[in-house]
């Protein structure tokens, strides 16, 4: 009699259990597919939009079903000549990513490894500054030097938001490596700066890759710094899609087009470094 009414009870808590999970994991899609839309709707839009004609760029009946055109990406890289801005923009980034690397690295090693809690301080400090609070100081600086218009100032400027990024990024990776392991090292043999270069570097890999693709991606979009600081030779992708907007008109296919060039590589760098972004994060958030 005891087993007979205790059966149905038990069968009607699984028969719960499983249907919250089923209620849970129904939710839990639907959450993530309303997200990853929202998210990628508008960049399917842009894609989409840039290779419309004008007329069809805000016409609903051609949202989806249209005329292609390329005639959008011919102004763009033909009457624009992107091309130059786009070789503009892979030059600053990548210097300036490298140079922030170089001085970042060792800074975020000695505030792990010396505890300078007033210097990281100062370098999270100069990461929260407004930048547009430093353009006027910057541009007369650098104007008293003649650099405006060159590669220098652009450079100088994507590294102060870059360095305070890696410096705080990498500073969570060397504290999470034993300082027992650099001993060992210096016990076979090596100077401590040897240690930090064979040992050290190494086991943050994932944390410096994570830092200077993110200082990369910063400096490819920015553009107040290119805006002010550039000049004719030396003007970046975000300033050069300015060239589709004038005084009394748009040329939306055109702007839809040129933002596209703009974001797709980045999309692209994005999804391929995905893996070594998350594990980044991931070994930084357990190790700090």
């Amino acid at each position: 009699m005891t087993a007979t009414v205790l059966r149905p009870a038990r069968a009607r808590r699984r028969r719960g259990v499983s249907g919250g999970s089923r209620f849970y994991r129904v939710f839990r899609v639907f959450a993530l597919v309303s997200l990853v839309v929202v998210l990628l709707f508008p960049i399917f839009w842009m894609v989409l939009a840039s290779l419309k004609l004008g007329r069809d760029i805000f016409n609903p009946a051609h949202t989806f079903v249209f005329e292609v055109t390329w005639e959008n990406y011919g102004t763009v890289f033909g009457a624009q000549a992107f091309l130059p801005f786009f070789v503009n923009s892979v030059i600053v980034g990548v210097v300036s990513t490298v140079l922030s690397l170089a001085i970042g690295i060792p800074a975020a090693y000695a505030m792990s490894r010396f505890a300078m809690p007033r210097s990281s301080s100062l370098v999270l400090l100069a990461r929260i500054i407004p930048s547009i609070s430093l353009i006027i100081p910057w541009y007369f600086i650098f104007a008293r030097m003649n650099l405006v218009g060159g590669y220098a100032p652009l450079v100088l400027s994507h590294m102060f938001p870059a360095v305070p990024l890696i410096v705080w990024i990498l500073m969570s990776f060397f504290e999470g490596v034993p300082v027992e392991l650099e001993e060992a090292g210096q016990v076979d043999g090596l100077t401590p700066i040897g240690a930090f270069l064979r040992l050290t570097l190494p086991a943050s890999a994932p944390g410096i890759a994570t830092a200077g693709l993110l200082a990369f991606i910063f400096s490819w979009n920015n553009f107040l710094f290119s805006l002010i600081l550039s000049g004719h030779n030396t003007k970046t992708l975000p300033v050069a899609i300015m060239n589709f907007i004038g005084y009394a008109s748009v040329d939306w296919g055109g702007l839809m087009a040129a933002t596209t060039t703009v974001t797709v590589p980045i999309i692209v760098i994005a999804v391929f470094a995905q893996r070594y972004v998350v594990s980044g994060f991931t070994a930084g958030a357990i190790k700090g």
